[in-house]
């Protein structure tokens, strides 16, 4: 039996180093990006629908403006009572236009604590370019080049109405709008708001372009698992990407970055995003 075992264990050993080795595993392969859909269209504003870009603002205003009852309508059908001045916050809709019924219930929100808002129609201009991800980039920043020039018209209107204090507007948006709000270098706004973007490069942009000032407020909500911007999305087309602002705005002294675990694209009514929200703006307005 002493003689076996040494002969055994050198069957072994043998027979272990003639086994081929088990084959690496074949890497994931990414998932194909489903088809997109461009519907195409004019994608520069007319003086026509500048104008209509204005009237037919979604607007609400708090009771402390109107000196009554809160308004939530047309920007073209303002109550002529609405003389106090207030904050204002410029907010810049998504690739669903002012449809989403969460901008409606965010604006009314705003209100209540205090602060007027405008969010332009960017659909004012008629038959407008439009998209259903994932499309082409050039496409995509032809819409974002449209949305960059609706800033300037909306910041002119409300510095010809009683009610708002140009000194205290943020200039807010999600997704297709707050990409253009990330890029817009003018001054004039006391802080930033950016829902539902991360500021990276990715499917959505030729690059991302961020021109946030360093100085200036800010703050950056977006769903951990976002399905158009953080790394689950299968098709993000950047696999270094973090999925949020954080790499853009590290220079940023006042910006914040809030990760909602487990929230949709669109999460302007969620508790965590409306509790930074209001900090973020009672911190801003403070005295």
């Amino acid at each position: 039996m002493r003689k076996l075992i040494p002969s055994l264990l050198v069957a072994y050993l043998v027979a272990a180093c003639t086994t081929p080795p088990t084959p690496p595993a074949a890497p994931p392969v990414a998932a194909a990006a489903p088809k997109g859909e461009v519907t195409e269209g004019p994608s520069v504003h007319s003086a026509e629908s500048l104008r209509k870009l204005i009237q037919e603002a979604q607007v609400a205003l708090p009771a402390a403006a109107t000196g009554g009852a809160p308004y939530f309508g047309k920007f073209k059908d303002l109550p002529a009572g609405a003389t106090t001045r207030v904050p204002v916050v410029v907010f810049l809709h998504g690739s669903s236009g002012l449809g989403l019924k969460a901008i409606g219930e965010w604006q009314q929100w705003l209100a209540l604590q205090g602060i007027a808002s405008i969010a332009p129609d960017s659909f004012a201009l008629a038959g407008r370019l439009s998209y259903k991800s994932p499309v082409d980039r050039a496409t995509y920043e032809r819409v974002h080049a449209l949305r960059l020039s609706e800033v300037a018209p909306s910041v002119a209107a409300l510095a010809a109405v009683p009610w708002a204090d140009t000194s205290r507007l943020v200039l807010a948006g999600t997704s297709e709008g707050a990409t253009s709000v990330a890029r817009h270098s003018g001054a004039g706004f006391k802080g930033r708001i950016l829902y539902a973007w991360s500021c990276e490069d990715n499917y959505f942009t030729a690059a991302h372009r961020t021109l946030l000032p360093p100085e200036q407020p800010l703050l950056n909500v977006i769903s951990l698992t976002d399905p158009f911007f953080s790394p689950a999305n299968p098709w993000l087309g950047n696999p270094q990407a973090l999925g949020h602002c954080g790499d853009a705005l590290k220079a940023h002294k006042n910006a914040t970055v809030v990760l909602v675990a487990g929230a949709p694209h669109t999460l302007l009514m969620l508790p965590a995003a409306r509790h930074a929200t209001a900090g973020f703006l009672q911190d801003l307005f403070k005295p």
